[in-house]
């Protein structure tokens, strides 16, 4: 373990959430992630315990912040620590989850009444309210600017990381032969500035062999599929193998 790595200390948990916790350290500008092994599904209503997933999502986490961060594109990602933490830029979560889409599955599918698979003629961008306590409702920008979630700015920042980043993790995934159909991402206000922030992972990103078809996500613990960890790791092996290891 590096100098600088060993000096950062967690401080008090900030932060609880499914699958992560935020901790302070001795920076106020600075917090500590911690991955953790837990997995959820359907708002709560499914849980589990996924031994090593947490290292495996810090880790892919890691790889994507470095190649968004790398295309210019402005994350909370400063470097990851030990196995599971990442120390990132602390940020106050705009309540706002921003999900672009390449092709049709889970809840597009339903509301569509389209088939699961079907590439889209243009990724599209959405946007949920970020509250547990009304499942996420779907909005748009009219209803994000009438709660006062962000302002014209801010969305039209959000807006443009958001269809950057879907352009650099589709080639991210697609070396390691990953098509990447869907994902998640959140943004967070910090020192005047909005940046991409949460994390990139199977457990935020579907993701497909390119060849097969076969899902290497999250949609496997969802969907009692089984061979979740076993997707996870094959997921990150591919990347490593295509971008090397986080911080190389």
């Amino acid at each position: 373990m590096s100098e600088a790595v060993a000096a950062v200390k967690r401080g008090k948990l900030l932060v609880e959430g499914k699958a992560k916790r935020v901790y302070e350290c001795q920076d106020p500008h600075l917090a500590v992630v911690e991955f953790t092994d837990r997995a959820t599904a359907f708002d709560g209503r499914k849980h589990g315990n996924l031994p090593s997933k947490g290292a495996c999502n810090a880790a892919i986490s890691a790889l994507a912040f470095e190649r968004l961060q790398a295309a210019g594109i402005a994350t909370h990602y400063v470097r990851r620590l030990g196995e599971t933490e990442l120390l990132v830029r602390r940020v106050d979560i705009i309540a706002i989850e921003v999900v672009l889409r390449n092709v049709v599955a889970g809840s597009l599918a339903q509301r569509l009444g389209l088939d699961e698979g079907v590439p889209l003629g243009r990724p599209v961008l959405e946007y949920y309210y970020k509250s547990d306590r009304l499942k996420d409702p779907m909005i748009n920008a009219h209803h994000a600017r009438a709660l006062n979630l962000a302002d014209d700015a801010e969305l039209a920042t959000i807006d443009g990381a958001a269809w950057e980043s879907n352009r650099v993790l589709r080639e991210f995934f697609g070396a390691a032969g990953l098509v990447l159909v869907d994902f998640k991402i959140e943004f967070g206000r910090a020192g005047g500035a909005v940046l991409l922030a949460d994390e990139v992972s199977p457990d935020t990103c579907r993701l497909w062999d390119a060849k097969s078809g076969e899902k290497l996500d999250k949609d496997r613990f969802r969907r009692d599929m089984g061979g979740v960890m076993e997707a996870y790791h094959e997921v990150l092996r591919r990347l490593e193998r295509a971008w090397g290891r986080p911080g190389a």
